[in-house]
């Protein structure tokens, strides 16, 4: 006996769970027939498809587990490079706490990913943040500049001097590059670059620790019949 797709509408013969064609799940029952023999049935309910994420609860758990997360991993967080496996633990927990609002209870790895994506962006955007205020704070409120000014120039006149010229570059390129550093805007532009490398680093992780959610807690299982 043939049943047809719920999506593509196909032919399905009873037996297969899933369709050949388009590999949606196919949910069949059993109904005894007037003569005690089992006839088996097609369920007319649409079924989820697993490759497809239902956004307003997804959102609700990423925006959960990612503001924490992101203000743990800001730039001045004692957790270090460390937020990164952070962050990818916050978006593996937001697969697990999605997936148990789901039927069937599982997801493939690719909607893992998206779901991380999103949970590494609104973590990578609280640590941006939470970095921008600390800088803030510490300049305006606390009158804390002053320590991050002779801390930065201290780096720029030795460490980075030594390591361009251990690197065989010429004076001259290093006095420019110097200058550059030491100038508001070289201060500036050096800071988002670091914001903007811990958001990628942020963003990178949590799409990885999201398809591993979805690979690891995933209930592959095929519909009851």
């Amino acid at each position: 006996m043939e049943i047809t797709c719920n999506r593509c509408r196909q032919p399905v013969e009873a037996e297969n769970c899933y369709c050949a064609n388009c590999g949606m799940p196919q949910l069949v029952y059993a109904a005894e027939g007037p003569a005690g023999q089992v006839q088996p049935e097609h369920w007319d309910e649409a079924v989820r498809d697993a490759s497809t994420i239902d956004w307003k609860p997804a959102l609700r758990v990423a925006l959960l587990m990612a503001v924490p997360a992101g203000v743990m991993c800001s730039l001045f967080s004692p957790v270090g490079i460390a937020g990164w496996f952070l962050m990818a633990a916050a978006s593996a927990w937001s697969v697990s706490l999605y997936m148990r609002s789901q039927r069937p209870a599982w997801i493939t790895i690719g909607a893992g990913a998206r779901i991380g994506l999103v949970t590494g962006l609104l973590g990578g955007w609280s640590a941006a943040a939470t970095t921008g205020a600390t800088l803030f704070a510490m300049r305006f409120i606390f009158h804390n500049g002053g320590f991050f000014d002779g801390f930065w120039v201290d780096f720029v006149n030795q460490k980075f001097v030594q390591q361009y010229t251990s690197m065989g570059i010429d004076a001259q390129t290093i006095g420019a590059y110097q200058k550059w550093l030491l100038s508001p805007e070289g201060r500036a532009g050096t800071m988002l670059s670091a914001i903007l490398f811990l958001v990628a680093g942020l963003v990178v992780s949590a799409i990885a620790g999201g398809a591993l959610g979805a690979r690891l807690m995933g209930r592959r299982r095929q519909p009851e019949v």
